[in-house]
């Protein structure tokens, strides 16, 4: 008699704990339930759209006068400001165009082909080495936020090999990279940067050759398909207020197109 009441005592232990551990489950999966009830739904990652075309855009000439800082702080894309060295405005130029998040280069006084004023310490052909040196350490110590070089003019240095191997030797030295305006189609700029190993762009278009807006729109959009076409593309335009007006109404236009405005430096090879 006792053993049986002994093994009712069994079968009732075994039941209650096989109750217990399936309440147990069933609360779990119930707590689960509520949990994923609470929980946000996770949105599908979204695949960033593909760059259609990479654009530099440098701004010549800086330094003349103030006139357009204003107008370049409202420009909130990349641009590369190329700074020429020894005038009145150069240094402040170049403070207040970096504060705004632009990047800097130096943009060097070189001998054009043509009858023109010419800069004071302009670079030419005929000075020796160790002249050219010591001017482009005045400048790039006057432009000493410079993270690169351009020709200003120069048509007849950049095509005189000894005079542009000297500069862009020093260039590379110093850790800049090295724009070609591309003045002269006879330039032997590229042929050196490749010699020695250099970073070195090309300008592909001036964009406003003619100070009209609807001319620098033009050229702004043929620069777009360039980009395009190739990947990248590097316009040259001046401290004129119409030029910035343009970049200022159009850039965010191309942005929106697919189309990735960047500093010179992240297309340089």
């Amino acid at each position: 008699m006792k053993k049986k009441k002994e093994n009712k005592n069994t079968v009732t232990i075994i039941v209650l704990t096989a109750l217990f551990f399936l309440a147990s489950i069933i609360l779990a999966v119930n707590y689960e339930k509520s949990l994923l009830k609470k929980r946000p739904l996770e949105k599908p990652a979204v695949r960033p759209a593909a760059v259609k075309g990479r654009i530099a855009i440098v701004i010549d000439d800086w330094g003349y006068s103030l006139n357009n800082l204003k107008l370049a702080a409202q420009i909130k894309e990349p641009l590369t400001c190329a700074v020429l060295p020894g005038l009145k405005n150069s240094s402040l130029v170049m403070r207040k165009l970096h504060s705004f998040g632009f990047e800097i280069i130096l943009h060097l006084p070189m001998e054009p082909k043509a009858a023109l004023k010419l800069e004071k310490n302009t670079i030419t052909c005929g000075m020796d080495d160790a002249r050219i040196r010591r001017i482009m350490d005045e400048d790039l110590s006057s432009i000493s936020l410079a993270k690169g070089i351009s020709n200003h003019m120069g048509s007849r240095v950049t095509e005189d090999l000894r005079t542009s191997q000297i500069i862009i030797t020093e260039a590379k030295k110093r850790g800049l990279y090295f724009l070609d305006s591309f003045v002269t189609d006879k330039s032997v700029c590229p042929e050196i940067a490749r010699r020695i190993n250099v970073k070195f762009a090309r300008r592909d278009i001036f964009l406003d050759n003619r100070n009209e807006p609807g001319y620098i729109k033009e050229q702004l959009l043929k620069l777009r398909d360039l980009a395009a076409k190739h990947g990248v593309a590097v316009g040259i335009g001046h401290d004129r207020r119409n030029t910035l007006l343009v970049l200022k109404e159009l850039l965010p236009q191309l942005n929106k197109e697919g189309y990735k405005i960047v500093f010179l430096s992240e297309v340089t090879q």
